[in-house]
């Protein structure tokens, strides 16, 4: 597979309150727009040969913000790399999710230690997205290792990817830490990934950076 650059996109107004997204389509706020554009001058020197997104708004214009440095018009969008889908608990803080659902907030917390089956009502769980993660992974082996693609996504979507590249458990996706626009670069190959960069975030030094999803 490819040298990859995954992206996470810039803020938004639902990020800065600390609203859960998923599948709501939110456009970044001018923070967010700020941030694409500082990724985009930070990646101006890679080579990129090919550009994915999810298909949300956020992802979107974060990902437009990068091409325009590079002058390419295609971005291939899709919904495999939207975050995961909230259900009824979507533009809800996780303090109206704990007044709203009581039970569900208490298996939120402990993610870390149970199942990932657990999911909020009409929503997804941890391995439902791995599922749907899962089948965008198949696409990258498309790509020959002296290529680079970028993938522009949300943190649960890329948590999930980086989870999947390393061989490792979807249950340790909450140990990727993954902040607004920050830039992360996998070297892949038929034996596994390894992290060139983790999480960087330097090029955001006058930015406020919202770490929730």
């Amino acid at each position: 597979m490819a040298r990859l650059i995954l992206v996470r996109h810039g803020e938004t107004e639902w990020n800065k309150s600390f609203r859960y997204q998923g599948h709501s389509d939110i456009h970044l706020n001018d923070n967010g727009i700020e941030q694409a554009a500082r990724v985009r001058d930070r990646l101006a020197g890679e080579r990129i040969d090919v550009i994915y997104s999810s298909d949300l708004s956020r992802a979107c214009e974060t990902a437009r913000s990068i091409a325009s440095m590079h002058g390419m018009a295609e971005i291939r969008q899709t919904a495999l790399l939207r975050e995961m889908d909230f259900g009824q608990a979507e533009g809800m803080t996780f303090d109206e999710i704990k007044e709203n659902y009581p039970r569900i907030a208490g298996d939120l917390q402990a993610w870390r230690t149970r199942s990932p089956e657990i999911r909020l009502p009409n929503g997804e769980s941890i391995a439902q997205l791995g599922a749907r993660v899962a089948q965008f992974a198949e696409e990258l082996k498309g790509y020959e290792p002296e290529e680079t693609v970028l993938v522009v996504a949300h943190g649960g979507s890329l948590q999930v990817l980086i989870c999947l590249l390393l061989g490792i458990g979807l249950e340790h996706w909450w140990q990727v830490r993954l902040g607004s626009a920050s830039v992360t670069i996998m070297e892949t190959s038929p034996y596994g990934a390894a992290f060139i960069v983790l999480n960087d975030t330097c090029h955001l030094q006058r930015s406020a950076v919202s770490e929730n999803r």
